[in-house]
């Protein structure tokens, strides 16, 4: 029966507290998460000491256009992880195997095509986000260095996926962890001394790229029966239900980079300073809510486990449990940030413009990320839920008319300062429109597998 064929790790979400399932999920899901973009706040911190402006904000351009890139991975993750989870939770374990098998090489592959096509056009891309001059070519040196290496963090995120469906947050952390420290090592050593600079930066996302990959597929290999055998005729029959939730994931994903594209472009109006303090802010975000960005994964498989057991009742307290732990996480480390504001922007030489918006940032601005968080955790309810295309379209008018406008207005009322103004504005609306769908949804259609 699938009661019996289910193990204990699988189980687990079946019954028990949610809210400290959510709570170590979360947890340990962010300590990888902020591993992983700890590399580019590594990154930034290295560049930023060697004291030239133009180097930050080229990294700033660049981080843009390979958020464009990791939002292709997280979109695939979730999708492998959803079908991995409801595969599990109904006690049918083969089956998630060979959808982990084959949802790897679709992700895997698909981001080869799309890796390919953003090479192709990379320099008229950087200038369409408002790089010129020195700055343009040093981002685009960057990114010729980092994009080929996407594949392999997409089939990382994709392993993490995998990992955390079967409740295994600590070794999916393992990966990132083991990234984390190869970039720790390699860029003050590539960086400042062997003197490669930008070049060196980028060397060193590619070498922790590399180790995050091998380490969560050995995770898998050693500990949940690797993969399956894959075939043509398994592929094409995947192809559907992976893509089914893949293709609203990733056009979900990909709004966000859309809107900060869009807020790049308006800073370059106010010169290098502004795009300076916004990528200092833009680097630090992941980092400080890591545990934020890790949530929806977290709460991804238990909502998908219970969905896949018919268990309702369950469901609908994994999405409070998961409100309620965001809240309180919020509310910490917008704390953390106020009283560190000074010493963070002493520590990237933040000065005039960009001070002022690094101080934005860790003020006002981090408390209404709770909006955000909102947003994270009804998008994990839509996926799980059988109702991606909801948080797709959500996310998309988000990041175009519900961000060109309050940024545009923000710019004019108040300069650089009013477009990050703008742009909070924007996830207070949207945080607000998700939770109350998610709740339509919740309360309104009992989930059957």
């Amino acid at each position: 029966m699938a009661g019996e064929a289910r193990s204990a790790t699988q189980a687990k979400f079946l019954q028990g507290n949610l809210l400290r399932h959510v709570t170590v999920m979360s947890l340990t899901g962010s300590v990888g998460l902020m591993a992983i973009f700890l590399v580019d706040l590594a990154n930034m911190f290295f560049i930023a000491l060697l004291g030239m402006q133009e180097l930050t904000a080229a990294i700033g351009y660049a981080g843009v256009v390979m958020f464009i890139t990791t939002s292709l991975g997280v979109g695939m993750g979730i999708s492998v992880g959803a079908l991995v989870a409801r595969s599990l939770g109904a006690g049918v374990p083969e089956l998630a195997r060979m959808r982990a098998t084959h949802g790897m090489i679709l992700g895997v592959g698909f981001d080869v095509l799309i890796t390919i096509v953003m090479l192709a056009l990379l320099d008229p891309l950087v200038g369409l986000l408002g790089a010129t001059g020195e700055t343009r070519q040093l981002a685009v040196a960057f990114l010729w260095i980092v994009l080929p290496s996407t594949p392999l963090l997409v089939a990382a995120m994709i392993g993490g996926a995998i990992l955390r469906a079967h409740g295994d947050a600590r070794r999916a952390m393992t990966s990132t962890l083991g990234a984390a420290a190869a970039a720790a090592v390699l860029d003050p050593l590539l960086i400042l001394g062997l003197d490669l600079g930008l070049t060196g930066a980028a060397m060193a996302t590619v070498a922790s790229r590399s180790v995050m990959m091998t380490v969560a597929l050995r995770q898998i290999i050693r500990h949940h029966g690797g993969f399956s055998r894959p075939s043509l005729a398994g592929l094409v029959a995947d192809l559907a239900p992976v893509s089914a939730i893949a293709l609203p994931a990733i056009l979900t994903q990909v709004a966000t980079p859309l809107a900060q594209a869009i807020v790049t472009r308006a800073m370059s109006a106010y010169g290098e300073a502004a795009v300076a303090g916004m990528a200092i802010a833009g680097r630090l975000t992941p980092v400080a809510f890591g545990v934020i960005f890790a949530l929806s994964g977290a709460v991804g498989p238990i909502i998908g486990q219970n969905f896949g057991a018919g268990r309702p009742d369950r469901v609908r307290e994994a999405f409070f449990a998961a409100l309620k732990f965001s809240g309180a996480v919020i509310l910490i480390v917008s704390a953390l940030l106020f009283g560190l504001r000074g010493a963070i922007s002493d520590a990237f030489g933040a000065e005039g413009l960009t001070r002022e918006l690094v101080y934005l940032f860790c003020g006002p601005l981090a408390i209404l990320w709770y909006f955000v968080a909102i947003i994270f955790v009804a998008n994990a309810a839509f996926n799980n839920l059988g109702r991606p295309f909801v948080s797709t379209w959500t996310n998309w008018a988000r990041s175009t008319v519900g961000t060109v406008v309050p940024v545009w207005i923000g710019g004019q009322m108040g300069g650089a300062v009013g477009i990050l103004w703008g742009q909070s504005l924007s996830g207070i609306v949207f945080g607000l429109l998700s939770l109350w769908l998610a709740l339509r949804i919740i309360r309104g259609r009992p989930p059957r597998a």
